[in-house]
């Protein structure tokens, strides 16, 4: 997929286009993209998605936008699995946030992205005010030359899928809810880099990963499956939190031990899939307490993989 930071770079040929945040690409994502790829198939024309970094709910307001689902790396792998072949990465800062409608239209759809086609959700304002909406672009296309299709939402259980929803399934522990809104388990991606080493010390040998979420959307103790080395799917069990019992830090930190697993793997890059919440991230009063503790947790790890692989087999 080719990735254009900004839009000075003009398509190499005529796109259909969809435009979002697309964040976590979710069911509601993932049926617009699919309409798109048959659309670019259909018209002989080039999937093209443009999205924003950060997102625009950052900028405007830091201290209340949500947690990411996705960092901008995981974003752009995921459209691109769902055949998009062409992305714009819009920086949204105040120079961006100014442009108008008009601008929007004519500068980055018209002249940057080429498009014939354009496809929106249902909800989409662009443009300084947010001024721009279905009723502009269906206009500019008669002037310009394109076409608008808005889709409408995808529902799950009356639930419409959103990030939103995602984020409050994660953020109650109902990871299947999260996984069924996602149309996959819920992941992170990130490098295994050196530690304190304090996993050895407990007796149970951890990879920390270096994750680019300053506030994941989920907390706690996890059963994961953790993809990256020489193809396999390794099982385990994943703290992600702030360490509150041993040198408690300021940033989330991602630790995974790997059941029957003795390698080094640092500076491999993984993919955690976080599958079932075991606990919530908890202070403990002593070093021995908090090894009793992992024990448990390892052992509860086992035993939900030995009882879902028992329920695939029925």
């Amino acid at each position: 997929m080719l990735v254009y930071r900004g839009f000075s770079q003009t398509a190499p040929s005529a796109t259909v286009l969809t435009i979002g945040n697309f964040d976590g690409v979710h069911l509601g994502h993932r049926a617009l993209l699919v309409r798109l790829k048959e659309t670019a198939t259909r018209e002989n024309l080039l999937p093209a998605a443009l999205t924003f970094e950060p997102h625009p709910r950052e900028f405007f307001s830091p201290e209340t936008a949500p947690a990411r689902l996705s960092t901008l790396r995981e974003k752009l792998e995921l459209i691109a699995d769902e055949g998009v072949e062409l992305a714009y990465v819009c920086h949204f800062n105040a120079r961006f946030a100014a442009l108008s409608a008009e601008e929007f239209i004519e500068r980055i759809l018209v002249k940057s992205a080429r498009i014939k086609h354009l496809m929106i959700g249902d909800d989409f304002c662009f443009g300084a005010g947010r001024r721009g909406n279905f009723s502009m672009l269906r206009e500019a296309g008669e002037n310009f030359g394109f076409q608008v299709e808005a889709m409408g939402c995808v529902t799950l259980e009356g639930e419409r899928a959103s990030s939103s929803a995602v984020r409050n399934a994660l953020a109650s522990g109902r990871l299947d809810r999260a996984a069924e809104l996602l149309g996959r388990p819920y992941s992170i991606d990130g490098r295994v880099v050196h530690g304190d080493k304090v996993g050895r010390q407990l007796g149970f040998a951890t990879a920390n990963i270096r994750i680019k979420h300053d506030r994941p959307p989920l907390l706690g103790v996890f059963a994961v499956e953790v993809r990256g080395i020489d193809g396999l799917t390794l099982k385990g069990v994943a703290n992600l939190g702030f360490r509150p019992s041993i040198n408690q830090t300021m940033q989330p930190l991602l630790e995974i031990h790997l059941f029957d697993f003795a390698r080094d793997i640092y500076g491999t890059h993984l993919n955690v899939r976080f599958l079932h919440k075991l606990r919530n991230e908890m202070k403990f009063p002593n070093f021995d307490a908090l090894k009793a503790q992992i024990a448990k947790d390892v052992a509860e790890g086992k035993d939900y993989f030995h009882h879902r692989g028992t329920e695939a087999q029925r």
